[in-house]
């Protein structure tokens, strides 16, 4: 297996930096600083950026600039999916983002990882594991997702959250280290406010 088979797997690996497609990482820094310099009224102009940047691309999926991702082609969108300003996705493995998901300003989704025993980092190895955001996801500002997670369908990350774990589905989940708050019930629903015409 070669190292692009080995990065599209979703499996944890480690492997030397040296060995990590660098023309690859080229060619999505250009498709990234190209979609931030577009104009906000450029919609058909940023889809096709998408869509050559993204391994699944999906036409409801809205992202603000500034936007950056290692690789492109191992972000895989599902359905909607609005990401706002300022984030950053290390696509090192595959990222899989469910439907109806809203990823707030400055929110951090990093498969990439560094070895603990420094003599490793030293060395230059890099470790990965996947991320699966599922459907109807909330993760709140400056949030980070780190590598091997899991946040099951319709739970909420409070805003800056450092989740190292996997979330179950139907929770609110905050804080640092990112911890289990409560389930979501009927109660968390709102009434909307009454607007005159």
């Amino acid at each position: 297996m070669n190292i692009l088979e080995l990065m599209q797997q979703n499996i944890r690996y480690n492997v030397n930096h040296m060995d990590m497609p660098t023309e690859l990482q080229n060619k999505a820094k250009t498709l990234c600083w190209e979609y931030n310099q577009t104009r906000p009224d450029a919609s058909s102009e940023r889809s096709i950026i998408l869509k050559e940047l993204l391994g699944t691309y999906h036409p409801l999926v809205f992202i603000e600039p500034s936007f950056k991702c290692d690789y492109g082609f191992n972000i895989h969108m599902k359905g909607l999916t609005i990401i706002n300003y300022n984030c950053v996705i290390l696509d090192t493995s595959p990222v899989h983002i469910g439907e109806n998901v809203f990823i707030a300003p400055g929110v951090c989704i990093a498969c990439a990882g560094h070895p603990i025993i420094s003599e490793q980092r030293k060395e230059g190895i890099l470790t990965s594991k996947p991320i699966t955001i599922g459907d109807n996801v909330w993760i709140g500002a400056n949030s980070t997702i780190c590598d091997g997670v899991t946040l099951g369908d319709g739970c909420v990350i409070g805003a800056g959250s450092v989740v190292t774990r996997d979330i179950p589905s139907n929770t609110i989940a905050v804080g640092n280290p990112c911890r289990v708050l409560r389930p979501i019930t009927d109660k968390d629903q709102v009434t909307l406010t009454k607007l005159e015409k």
